[in-house]
């Protein structure tokens, strides 16, 4: 099915000048590509090395997530997922743009967060499987995943809670003149709470060093962006709390870490917030291994119309040559290796001592 440019925008259109990314129809939402000049990010051009490496890093979170979902029902696990199969190219374009002391704030959908970040593998599969192993002890599972000698600060299910958490962490550090810089990824629901527009408006009156990432795949759960937003850019919320504010292509990695890179050093050099808008879509149901295209709310179109934007096929289509497939099966082969050994660690790891389940509690 083609996309009808007749469609009305659904409030997904660049706000730093460029095309639109996305129109709904009565069949779905469709994503828009299109030649983009990013007038406001600066030129920071990745060597075919760095796109290598970044390439293996996605990769590595796609083959992760895919081998969690893969044994999710053997009960291994015990706790819900929320994957983030095809949203690679958000996570690690941003943290390729981050310092190893920067810190990162991220929602329930925080597994490529955690890896982008450099987290733990074997702690994560740990966690995920309820062991005293885990990143947090076995405590929180797949949506608290954290390290903090990464960076990786902490990851808060509930819509929109890591949003103040993070602007307090900015605030420390703009007192504390460290110079480092804090991230909160966020979901395009997160705007619709309150809180957000509090940090927003606290952020921006005090200029904290801080990057709002709202990673928009089109849906809170089942109900699309159309039905919970007016007809606006999403980035026009942050500008009305005095927020610059900046729209880019969640599924073109070297797109997102110029923008990522420009929003970071503006906090570095003490300008104060940004709001980094990023479309991208998610492949498999909100909650949870499988896909959910058949329940209603989406349709396979759709579906098929993102996924012919994979993140990694378009970042290995960039790359074309210059990786050998001898060194691309190798590269497979290697993260297939150290995701096998990731659970069997957590496999052998103990339960948790329930002696010590009150421990951490402070109400």
């Amino acid at each position: 099915m083609g996309i009808n440019k007749q469609i009305p925008y659904v409030g997904y259109r660049f706000s730093i000048g460029c095309d639109r990314l996305a129109y709904r129809s009565s069949n779905g939402i469709w994503p828009v590509s299109s030649q983009t000049t990013l007038r406001n990010s600066k030129d920071v051009p990745l060597s075919t090395e760095q796109l290598v490496d970044i390439y293996r890093k996605m990769l590595r979170i796609r083959l992760i997530e895919e081998a969690i979902a893969e044994h999710y029902a053997e009960g291994e696990m015990r706790c819900p997922v929320h994957l983030s199969i095809g949203q690679e190219a958000a996570a690690v374009g941003v943290c390729e743009a981050l310092a190893l002391t920067d810190k990162v704030y991220s929602t329930h959908r925080c597994h490529a967060h955690y890896l982008a970040k450099g987290g733990d593998l074997k702690r994560m599969f740990a966690e995920i499987c309820g062991k005293a192993a885990g990143c947090i002890g076995g405590r929180g599972g797949s949506m608290h995943l954290m390290d903090v000698e990464k960076g990786m600060m902490a990851s808060i299910p509930i819509v929109a809670s890591s949003i103040p958490v993070a602007v307090g962490s900015a605030l420390a550090d703009k007192r504390k003149r460290s110079g480092k810089v804090t991230v909160a990824f966020i979901g395009d629901a997160s705007i619709e709470e309150g809180v957000f527009h509090e940090s927003a408006n606290f952020a921006s009156l005090h200029k904290l060093p801080v990057v709002f990432i709202c990673e928009n795949n089109l849906y809170s759960v089942y109900t699309p962006l159309h039905q919970r937003q007016p007809d606006r850019p999403l980035t026009d919320v942050a500008r009305a709390h005095g927020m610059f504010a900046m729209h880019g292509d969640g599924n073109n990695l070297e797109q997102t870490f110029k923008l990522a890179t420009e929003a970071v050093q503006r906090a570095r050099d003490a300008h104060g917030p940004t709001f980094l808008l990023l479309d991208t879509y998610r492949w498999r149901e909100h909650c949870g291994p499988s896909f959910d295209n058949n329940i209603g709310y989406r349709t396979e179109d759709e579906y098929k119309q993102w996924e012919a934007q994979c993140p990694i096929r378009s970042l290995r289509s960039r790359i074309g040559g210059a990786l050998k497939s001898d060194l691309e099966q190798s590269m497979t082969a290697k993260i297939g290796a150290e995701i096998e050994d990731a659970r069997a660690f957590a496999r052998s790891a103990p339960l948790p001592d329930a002696s010590l389940a009150s421990q951490y509690v402070y109400a």
